[in-house]
């Protein structure tokens, strides 16, 4: 069998030898098919970040995720009143809704809730309708958002196409191994507004919220 790739051949030499993960963590006995994956991973017990902005000063424990920060410095489109940048124009216009006042502009006729995009709107707006549009061919379960359909599709073909680049455990949805990536990077990205306490899940985050507006009504 030929690969293009030498270090392709290798881990699949190691399937045939038998030592198909050789690197092993020395704190918690996990194993790696890489030394890079092991040296990632052993941050997550260090706490060590050693990649760091320039600009800003925060601190990354990979790479990767410094340069998905630089771009919010680096980006083509600049916010006119406090001049950060990003690298889309919709994430700027969602961050100048943030001055504005206008974050949500798009509001639920049914329940008053508000959005951000026109097409969160839309797709909230099938809770309320109950249509499902998007049909599994296998199993006749329907769905009101494709992206639905296309995890369920894969609890039949059993495909975890997202694997982390961690600790290569894998996943059916991108959104579940984004989550899961934030466990070893620490991030927290959703901040309540109220007690500045921070979440790694939006569902952790709402899910707090409720115990503020359970405290008002008291």
């Amino acid at each position: 069998m030929r690969f293009s790739q030498k270090c392709t051949l290798k881990r699949h030499v190691r399937a045939h030898t038998g030592v198909e993960k050789p690197y092993q963590c020395d704190t918690c006995n996990k194993r790696f098919f890489y030394k890079c994956k092991l040296e990632y991973h052993a941050r997550t017990h260090t706490g060590e970040k050693p990649y760091k902005c320039d600009i800003c000063n925060k601190r990354f424990a990979l790479q990767g995720n410094l340069n998905a920060h630089l771009r919010t410095h680096n980006g083509t489109y600049e916010c006119d009143t406090c001049n950060m940048r990003f690298s889309q124009e919709c994430t700027l216009q969602r961050h100048v809704r943030a001055h504005t006042g206008e974050e949500k502009p798009y509001q639920c006729d049914t329940c008053n809730k508000r959005f951000s995009h026109k097409c969160r709107l839309e797709y909230h707006a099938r809770t309320h309708t109950g249509e499902k549009p998007y049909e599994c061919d296998t199993c006749k379960r329907r769905f009101n958002h494709k992206r639905n359909l296309e995890a369920h599709i894969r609890t039949h073909t059993g495909e975890k196409p997202f694997e982390c680049y961690i600790c290569n455990r894998r996943f059916i949805q991108k959104n579940i191994l984004d989550s899961h990536v934030r466990i070893h990077t620490g991030e927290k990205p959703f901040a309540c507004d109220i007690c500045k306490q921070r979440f790694r899940t939006k569902s952790m985050f709402c899910r707090h919220e409720k115990t503020h507006c359970a405290a008002a009504d008291l």
